[in-house]
């Protein structure tokens, strides 16, 4: 275990290059091409924390002019993901959630029960989250485990799901997203898509990016809009004159930055992924494989940060006016990109379904954070995490997150019996995505080739 934690402790930047040359080389890559890939995989995994410290630092401190403009006050602080994450591992399961992680992958893998090689291994702290507080719920230390395996089987389900919406919007072949953060709000914005595409009126309506601006011009780039949001959002913080300018800026220069060195990151990860393809139709003809990475290289689309910036104000005035809401949201809602990245491709880069809808996610969430705020405050205290002076806290980074609700909910109500349930029903989901139903559309494909064959012989024979 002290091994491991010290290749931890190196940090993204550093283990993800050595992870990626290695993997690079496990696929055939030449050692020179493998060893400048990971390189630039880590330089820009760099470059955008470096933007993403800018668009914390900058919206961190408006956020919190905001609330303290309007007087907001709610009992329960939103802490945010780093704080999360650290009451996360420090709790006496929390540690076991990387080895688990990594072990489940491999299983699951060599059985062909999921096509994702999830690279990501810092963000298992969002599987010993959800494990740290069914711990908190039960004091049963086993449960916790088996919480954290079914949480981990179910995020590999939903990137192998999700990765064709990833590939036909991002443009990020053989990648996908297994983060608990990102990727379940995609399968509440699949529901929402359908409901919008039966709105007459509504589903017409083109708000993309690249349609804002043609209808707009000059006032639609995302450039301008990026500064547009930031004088909104200093206005409501109370700035003066200067300060808005300042940070409308700075969320300009997010608008323009973030893209760029998520393309940086992605120069590395193509010749990769490629290998990847190849590599795999190769040696197991007729199976995909996908990597699994951090859902950071996603957020930098304009229709991802356009919309994060506009739900920031709203995140705000929903926990106000939400009956029953006691979450004060703070630390996390620089993180909002995060939690709608995977709805965006969901709503083909439609700004307005995103904002909608991520409106709606975040009002639920903002209940889910409150209902589960006891136990995230009793692992915090079991973590010995210092929470100041403050007696109740949360998080809108996987606090406010519908599997954070349905794994503390089934082990409250049914304990092993209903993690049990929930677990062979995630394995059914597995076996369904990747045995099942590719052998029905292979056979579907067959039918079809016979069809078509056979309506030429008899068009010959006329």
């Amino acid at each position: 275990m002290g091994v491991l934690q010290w290749f931890v402790d190196l940090g993204a930047s550093v283990l993800l290059p050595i992870l990626i040359f290695i993997f690079a080389l496990i696929l055939g890559t030449k050692p020179g091409k493998a060893l400048r890939a990971a390189i630039t995989v880590g330089i820009g995994f760099v470059a955008i924390n470096l933007v993403i410290g800018l668009l914390v630092s900058s919206l961190g401190p408006a956020a919190q002019a905001m609330v303290d403009n309007f007087g907001f006050e709610l009992n329960t602080i939103d802490v945010g993901w780093p704080a999360a994450a650290a009451i996360s591992y420090g709790t006496s399961l929390g540690s076991l959630a990387i080895p688990l992680g990594v072990g489940v992958n491999i299983l699951l893998l060599t059985f062909g029960l999921t096509k994702t090689l999830n690279v990501d291994i810092w963000n298992f702290w969002h599987v010993a989250f959800t494990g740290s507080l069914v711990y908190a719920l039960t004091q049963d230390f086993w449960l916790g485990i088996l919480t954290i395996i079914v949480h981990i089987m179910l995020l590999y389900l939903m990137a192998d799901v999700l990765a064709k919406y990833v590939e036909n919007f991002y443009g990020f072949q053989n990648i996908t997203f297994p983060h608990g953060t990102s990727t379940p709000s995609a399968f509440v914005a699949m529901p929402m898509n359908w409901v919008f595409d039966r709105i007459p009126g509504f589903n017409k309506l083109e708000a993309d990016p690249e349609s804002i601006q043609k209808r707009l011009g000059i006032l639609g780039d995302s450039t301008i809009i990026g500064v547009l949001i930031g004088i909104l959002i200093g206005i409501l913080a109370g700035y003066d004159i200067p300060g808005i300018l300042q940070l409308a800026i700075q969320t300009g220069a997010v608008m323009v930055l973030l893209p760029r060195m998520v393309a940086l990151l992605m120069e590395g990860l193509i010749p990769i992924s490629e290998a990847a393809g190849a590599f795999v139709k190769k040696r197991f003809p007729g199976r995909d494989l996908y990597i699994g990475m951090d859902s950071a290289i996603a957020i930098g689309h304009p229709a991802v940060l356009s919309s994060a910036l506009l739900l920031i104000p709203i995140t705000i005035f929903l926990a106000v006016l939400l009956p029953g809401n006691s979450v004060l949201p703070f630390a996390d809602l620089a993180s909002i990109p995060f939690l709608i990245c995977l709805m965006v491709p969901v709503f083909r880069g439609n700004i307005v379904r995103t904002v909608i809808g991520g409106s709606i996610y975040i009002g639920v969430g903002l209940y889910i954070a409150t209902w589960v705020a006891p136990l995230f405050t009793g692992a915090a205290i079991a973590s010995n995490f210092d929470m100041g002076t403050n007696t109740s806290i949360s998080s809108l980074i996987d606090g406010a997150v519908w599997t954070t609700f349905i794994f503390v909910g089934i082990t409250k109500i049914l304990s092993w019996y209903g993690m049990i349930i929930l677990g062979l029903l995630v394995l059914f989901g597995l076996v369904y995505q990747n045995k099942i139903k590719p052998k029905r559309q292979e056979s579907k494909e067959k039918r079809k080739g016979v069809t078509v064959k056979k309506e030429r012989l008899e068009g010959e024979n006329a």
